[in-house]
């Protein structure tokens, strides 16, 4: 086995969670090396949704959102076939794209002390005791005394994420559009989310008045529509009209829609895996919430600074914090795979439809049910 170059502190994925860990602790006097897979600022399948709660730890990292040119969107609209229904969210949300959001964070961090490296990613990462050893690619082997583990939703061989027990069979899929005058108009201060048979889609705008469509499908409605970009729109569309009505004079700005397989919705990371001291998961790595929601993002940034500050002052103790974060947590991802698993049938989806369309506050608190805790927010930001 090759000598393996050593370093104290790792951090594997350059997203929200990689980069927010990597700002705290680079604030600290710390210099962690971080390796972030792609070369240069990069889509990524996400609903580009941002609550109230990423909001407030992205201005203590100094992210500036009205500079980013971020939207604001003050309500949600919820559609199923050819109607719809409306209420005003429980707080003011914006959308960004994550190529904006992703890079400004990563600049913050390397603005800060960080040391990072774009273009590596590790192949796999083998623990015995307490080492912690990377195959670092290109780079090499990297000896890692502490890794902090934000790879997202792809997962590195040798720390896969335990899928028993997710709704692992579901497809992501998003894409930016540029919406005619009157769709564009009426989309403004909105977040949509509309509810078909095979999955749902989620639609807002984020900068440059540019609309972000992501939505979730299962593998058998995927494979059902011949496993095409275009025959699933068009099944889609013929199911929900209002679809069809935003996209039908849209200009698509990607050359085809990116795509991730095999979303383990409902993932919670055990605390008590086996994994060595000193192996920290943070994002999708630890937990992985249904993403019509709109908290994913939250929780990414809540992982990343609750890692950070635990490590500087508990050492290597990451049981520590993947319990902690556990607490955080699990009642917004059960509660929400909850509804995630009821949507996947008709007779769920009619029920969330008439029930939010009779009693509009449903909507209300179904959204702030699937939030991060405000008392973990509250305490995390308190930590330095």
């Amino acid at each position: 086995m090759s000598a393996a170059r050593e370093e104290d502190i790792v951090i594997l994925g350059g997203g929200l969670a990689g980069a927010s860990a990597a700002c705290i602790l680079a604030d600290s006097g710390r210099s962690p090396l971080l390796l972030e897979r792609d070369a240069e600022p990069r889509h990524k399948v996400c609903g580009e949704f941002l609550s109230i709660e990423a909001q407030a730890y992205l201005a203590d990292l100094g992210i500036d959102l009205d500079g980013l040119g971020a939207s604001r969107i003050a309500r949600v609209r919820l559609a199923h076939g050819r109607n719809t229904t409306e209420a005003h969210l429980p707080f003011l949300a914006r959308g960004l794209s994550r190529r904006s959001l992703d890079e400004a964070l990563l600049l913050q961090a390397g603005s800060r002390g960080a040391r990072i490296l774009r273009g590596v990613s590790a192949r796999e990462i083998s623990t015995e005791g307490k080492s912690i050893r990377l195959d670092a690619g290109t780079k090499g082997a990297i000896q890692a005394q502490t890794l902090f583990l934000a790879t997202g939703k792809h997962d590195v061989r040798g720390v896969k994420r335990a899928s028993a027990g997710t709704m692992n069979d579901l497809i992501g899929f998003k894409g930016h559009y540029r919406l005619a005058g009157r769709q564009k108009i009426e989309l403004e201060g909105y977040v949509e989310v509309m509810l078909f048979a095979g999955g749902y889609a989620g639609l807002q705008l984020v900068e440059d008045g540019l609309a972000n469509l992501c939505l979730v499908v299962s593998r058998r409605y995927f494979d059902d529509a011949g496993k095409s970009w275009d025959r699933l729109i068009a099944r889609i569309v013929d199911e929900c009209a209002h679809l069809g009505e935003r996209l039908g004079a849209a200009q698509p700005l990607f050359e085809r829609p990116l795509s991730i397989f095999q979303i383990p919705y409902g993932f919670l990371h055990d605390p008590y895996a086996g994994d060595p001291p000193g192996l920290f998961r943070l994002g999708d790595q630890a937990a992985v919430i249904p993403s019509f929601t709109g908290d994913g993002m939250s929780i990414a940034l809540h992982s990343g600074r609750l890692a950070a500050t635990t490590f500087l002052a508990q050492g290597q103790a990451s049981v520590i914090f993947q319990r902690q974060l556990r607490k955080d947590v699990q009642r917004s991802i059960r509660f929400s795979s909850a509804l995630n698993t009821a949507v996947r049938y008709r007779v769920g989806r009619q029920a969330i439809f008439h029930l939010c369309r009779g009693w509009p506050a449903a909507m209300r608190h179904v959204t702030s049910l699937t939030r991060v805790q405000e008392s973990a927010v509250t305490g995390a930001l308190a930590t330095r």
